[in-house]
């Protein structure tokens, strides 16, 4: 990644003020004990924050307003200033999250025909199958029999990232497939000590591999969902359009609140997405104007319609931009797409 610094300083003073306070402890992972960095020579002062880039992409104007305590003293560039800038195709990755505690959503079929939609817009996407079903595996024609290296082994830290991933014979479209074995992850991972920050743990050192990594979830809030919340910046919620489904969705919400405040600060709901909707059925729109009337600012305005075609897609191993481009469903995870990325934005 090329980044190019510019230092601007006015006195003689060195060392290393603290760059907004409120913003970048928590941007780099410091917690409030280790908010320091040692005294470095003017030249280091370059290498140092070259080493915090990684999780500073996309802050284009850091401007210091706090002191910074550096384990001897307290010492200030005073009105230092750090422009950081980017060239044009350096892009950090966004991790997308597709989740809900309940099952028969349209998880999988969101995660898959999404990351699809966003390879169509040339971006470079990779799918992680985090159910131990491998439903997004299959989706995609893969077959979990002859899988060698899944999620599994990632998680279990006998495998890196770069051997997980495998091609899905699509351009610029990768996956980490799943298997059964991905059932036994959580008790495995029991007794670990951040055993909910494997998965993040491994996708930093892909961290500006690609433009998107999307998770599928399995229909639960256990381990291997936490582990995909920790390393996520947004979750998108597919919801059922009836009225179970619904219900959930308070409860669904209080856990990704506790997971932001407890664990992952940079959290947000990017949207509630409304699935299988039936514009013959009364039902459908009365769970759509309950969750515009609770959720205004969550709703995505494009509605994922019931369709036969949608169902047959993953039986042939394609997505529904493959296997009916003309029909209504591609046209509408087509429109889902963009709407995704234009909130991812805001």
């Amino acid at each position: 990644m090329r980044l190019r610094w510019r230092l601007c300083w006015r006195y003689r003073r060195v060392g290393i003020r603290h760059v907004q306070a409120s913003s970048l402890s928590e941007r780099v992972g410091f917690t409030a004990s280790q908010r320091h960095i040692p005294k470095k020579p003017i030249w280091l002062c370059d290498a140092v924050f070259r080493v915090l880039s990684d999780r500073l992409l996309g802050v284009y104007s850091l401007s210091s307003s706090a002191s910074c305590y550096n384990g001897a003293g307290v010492t200030l560039f005073d009105d230092l200033v750090f422009h950081v800038k980017q060239d044009s195709h350096a892009r950090r990755t966004r991790v997308l999250v597709v989740t809900n505690q309940k099952g028969g959503v349209g998880k999988t079929t969101t995660a898959v025909n999404l990351a699809g939609e966003f390879v169509r817009r040339g971006q470079h996407v990779l799918l992680i199958d985090s159910d131990p079903q491998g439903n997004a595996t299959t989706s995609l024609g893969v077959a979990k029999r002859s899988l060698s290296i899944t999620i599994y082994d990632l998680l279990m830290q006998t495998a890196d990232v770069r051997s997980a991933i495998m091609t899905t014979g699509r351009e610029r479209f990768d996956l980490i497939p799943a298997d059964e074995d991905l059932a036994g992850a959580a008790i495995a991972l029991a007794g670990i000590d951040r055993r909910e920050w494997r998965l993040r743990d491994a996708l930093d050192q892909i961290a500006t591999g690609y433009d998107h990594v999307i998770i599928d979830c399995p229909p639960s809030l256990g381990l291997l969902t936490l582990n995909a919340l920790c390393a996520a910046d947004s979750v998108l919620i597919p919801l059922q359009c009836e009225y179970l489904a619904l219900e959930g969705l308070a409860q669904l919400k209080g856990t990704l609140d506790r997971v932001r405040d407890g664990l992952n600060p940079s959290l947000r709901i990017i949207g509630v997405v409304m699935t299988m909707y039936d514009v013959r059925t009364k039902l459908a729109q009365q769970v759509v104007e309950d969750v515009q009337r609770h959720f205004p600012h969550l709703i995505c305005r494009t509605l994922i319609s019931r369709s036969v075609r949608i169902s047959e897609a993953p039986s042939y191993g394609k997505l529904i931009a493959e296997y009916d481009p003309l029909g209504r469903s591609a046209q509408s995870y087509a429109a889902l797409a963009d709407e995704v990325l234009q909130r991812e934005e805001l």
